[in-house]
């Protein structure tokens, strides 16, 4: 113990231990115990309390005991209260404390702007999306006897959870209070959605979790998992926490509404991306907000090729100025990574599963994110030379299906749109009009069957015994014939009210000119019903096999998932029966499809290509295949000269930011050490060697980057339009970046590259294989 210590548990924090008892504490764990834990922890987080509490049990040489999870567990809050202390210290002596810094700064790339720099069209582009996989089950007493009130059964007892009001570290959450004043609108929002013009014909189709369903299984957990936003270099800007419910809209609007207030103008990527939209267009507080400040509500890549065809003219990355080659899909790998805390959070305390959250995004954003950014963005650049490269492929496409100049693709994706819009309502008068063939079809088998029920006579026994008999026989003629004209009669006011509203002076008859038109409109409804349920199927089939080859996932499931396509191929093979006889009724018939045709369709789209239109657009070069392959192309050559732009910006704010960050913390670091604050002042410094340990890397492959044939950036650092950094001072003359003379490039880890470049062209080949084997058999 030191002099100066007055109480035990302070002097035994001096000696490196950390008490698990505020008082005359008999158990304490080694500073470099829980270091080790923390550590492990952040790298594997599967790994839980009690298997590590009983490691260290087996090196010691005693028995493991239940209460030693319990002081383990108390002394590790206290270890990472003290780091979070020591953090909020150094960020107050670096003058970051004030509210959102570390959201107006977390990314780099995205928000280190600089003086002169090109202005972007979408200056942010960020991604959203729910999981729930970190849920936490409710400590419930045992479920009552008796139902609850209403009569409904009853799922659990009352909670027997302690009250715990700490927080855990850092400024990622959204309190729930923020997130809950958006859901008293809701039902008005959504209310009102249905009124908003120019719909896409797809954001009706698609949602989230249906609360009729899962509420049910929702009741078992209390936070059923996260709603997370990241930026598009996967920094994590905003988490929320999903209370006893499933992916609702006001997590969204919560999220959203933060980000505008504090980041201003952005675009951001949701799976229901087209839905949202019209969401927060309608919101009346929210709307407004976004439309001031062009908020853009846009589709990810993967999710957006399930999306119908005029929905990704609208909201899908590849058609929007501006996104780039971006995907919007950095939500789905963070999630393949964070899905490992579930075990270790699943049974956890409220507090504790909040701290393991933030704790892990924490150490992500600092040791993976922030390590791979220069190779994200020197992988994204060589993508987009790669795909420039394809330029001379499109002029040769171009010559050979005889398109003069590239305006065509865009006066073809114009006349896609027109077309598609074409398709979304049916014109009131055609609608009525086979409303009124319809009932005049009822009306003419009504009148026949009142016809031939008065033409039925009861034969009746002329025996006394049968007269309850022939009294029966009669009575259920005359009700019959009661029904009857009561359903021509309705049916022939319904008629009267449509021959009234379409101005008909002379009622159709089978065979007129009116009534086979009106029969073709009807058998090309059918047509497309049929359509869209086979459509749906194959949706469905698309989703199950992407997870039945998605690595993680465990034998059972793909099992599981296997024995589901079973069932669904029956089903789309019913469909496809369905569909070839709607087609077959037509007046023109379309053409059929075959189950080889509808399993190898790679992009549900396709499908809108099929839909019936009033003029035949099968001719058209945007509706060809080959025509649709180059066109897709053209665009994807506009996004990739997007692409190179924005990360001509990002790089050189990367850069930029290095420098300034460097620099400031070692003159920060001096003037506290100056100031007499030593202790605080090697905080600093350590905070500073945890932040550039990665900046020699960056700096490598940038200049390997800029040295590669097509790359038209710099690496040269400007001046920032903040001039935090810089302290006052004057910012460096511009210069090349440079290493340090001892650099050592084998340092920087790559061979985990290369192992992953080789294990791709392994699987690559294998895939092969397996194709060629495939068509053998064929």
């Amino acid at each position: 113990m030191f002099a100066r210590d007055v109480f035990v548990t302070s002097g035994l924090i001096n000696l490196g231990l950390v008490p698990c008892s505020p008082f005359s504490p008999s158990v304490a764990i080694t500073i470099r115990a829980l270091e080790i834990f923390r550590v492990t922890r952040l790298r594997c987080p599967r790994l839980g309390i009690q298997p590590y509490v009983r490691s260290l049990c087996d090196i010691h040489g005693v028995p493991f005991r239940t209460y030693l999870s319990t002081q383990f567990s108390i002394a590790f809050d206290l270890y990472l209260a003290a780091l979070s202390i020591v953090d909020r210290r150094v960020m107050k002596a670096l003058g970051r404390d004030i509210p959102n810094w570390r959201l107006k700064n977390a990314c780099p790339p995205c928000m280190y702007k600089l003086e002169g720099e090109l202005k972007l069209d979408l200056p942010l582009l960020t991604t959203m999306d729910g999981n729930n996989s970190l849920k936490r089950f409710r400590q419930m007493s045992r479920p009552e006897e008796e139902a609850g009130e209403g009569g409904e059964e009853r799922v659990g007892g009352a909670s027997k959870a302690r009250k715990d009001d700490r927080e855990p570290p850092g400024d990622y959450y959204l309190t729930r209070e923020a997130v809950d004043k958006w859901a008293k609108d809701e039902v008005r929002v959504l209310s009102l959605q249905e009124r908003v013009e120019d719909d896409d014909g797809c954001s009706e189709r698609w949602s989230n979790m249906r609360e009729e369903i899962t509420a049910r299984a929702l009741s078992m957990y209390d936070e059923t998992g996260i709603f997370l936003s990241l930026c598009r270099h996967g920094f994590v800007l905003l988490v929320a926490d999903m209370v006893q419910s499933g992916e609702l809209s006001k997590y969204g609007f919560a999220v959203i509404d933060h980000l505008i207030n504090v980041l201003g103008e952005l675009a951001s990527g949701y799976d229901i991306g087209c839905k949202f939209k019209k969401m927060v267009d309608t919101h009346p507080v929210l709307g407004p907000l976004a439309r001031e400040h062009r908020y853009r509500s846009l589709v990810g890549a993967f999710h957006g090729h399930a999306h119908n065809r005029r929905c990704q003219l609208c909201y899908l990355a590849t058609y929007v100025d501006g996104v780039g080659l971006e995907d919007l899909e950095e939500c789905e790998s963070f999630f393949s990574k964070s899905n490992a805390l579930a075990a270790s959070t699943r049974y956890a305390t409220p507090f504790h599963r909040k701290q393991a959250i933030t704790t892990y995004i924490q150490h992500t954003d600092t040791f993976d994110t922030y390590q791979a950014l220069s190779v994200n963005l020197a992988t994204k650049y060589k993508r987009a030379l790669d795909v420039k490269r394809g330029a001379k492929a499109l002029r040769q496409t171009m010559a050979r299906l005889g398109i003069p100049d590239t305006q065509t693709f865009e006066n073809w994706l114009a006349a896609e749109k027109e077309f598609l819009a074409q398709l979304q309502h049916e014109p009131v008068e055609e609608t009525l009009q086979m409303e009124y063939y319809q009932k005049l079809v009822n009306f003419y088998a009504a009148e026949e069957k009142v016809a031939l029920i008065r033409n039925a006579v009861a034969m009746e026994d002329p025996g006394s015994q049968h007269y309850a008999l022939n009294a029966a026989t009669t009575r259920r003629l005359e009700t019959q014939r009661r029904q009857a004209l009561e359903l021509r009669d309705n049916l022939l006011v319904a008629v009267h009210d449509l021959e009234t509203r379409l101005e008909i002076s002379q009622r159709w008859e089978a065979g007129s000119e009116e009534w086979s038109a009106a029969a073709i409109l009807v058998a090309n409804r059918r047509f497309q019903r049929a359509l869209d349920n086979l459509h749906g199927l194959v949706i469905a089939r698309l989703f199950e096999l992407t997870k039945c080859n998605m690595s993680g996932t465990g034998y059972k499931m793909r099992k599981h998932i296997a024995k589901a396509l079973q069932a669904r191929s029956r089903a789309i093979k019913t469909a496809i029966q369905t569909y070839n006889a709607a087609a077959r009724a037509l007046d023109v018939p379309r053409e059929e499809l075959s189950w080889e045709e509808v399993v190898d369709y790679t992009f549900l789209s396709d499908f809108d290509l099929l839909r019936l239109a009033r003029t035949d657009i099968r001719s058209e070069g945007w509706a060809q295949p080959a025509g649709r392959e180059a066109m897709d192309q053209y665009f994807k050559l506009l996004r990739a000269d997007e692409e190179i732009y924005r990360l001509n910006i990002e790089i050189r704010r990367l850069v930029t930011y290095i420098r300034d960050e460097e620099a400031f913390l070692k003159r920060e670091a001096r003037r506290i050490f100056t100031e007499g604050d030593t202790a605080l002042a090697h905080q600093v410094t350590l905070y500073r060697l945890r932040q550039g340990r990665f900046n020699d890397g960056h700096r490598y492959r940038l200049i390997a980057l800029s040295k590669i044939q097509g790359f038209s950036g710099s690496i040269v650092p400007g001046v920032p339009l903040d001039k935090e950094r810089l302290g006052g001072e004057v910012a460096p003359a511009s210069q090349p970046t440079e290493l340090p003379a001892d650099f050592d490039p084998a340092a920087l880890g790559d061979e985990d590259e290369d192992d992953d470049e080789e294990e791709a062209a392994t699987l690559e080949t294998t895939f092969e294989v397996m194709r060629l084997t495939e068509d053998r058999r064929q």
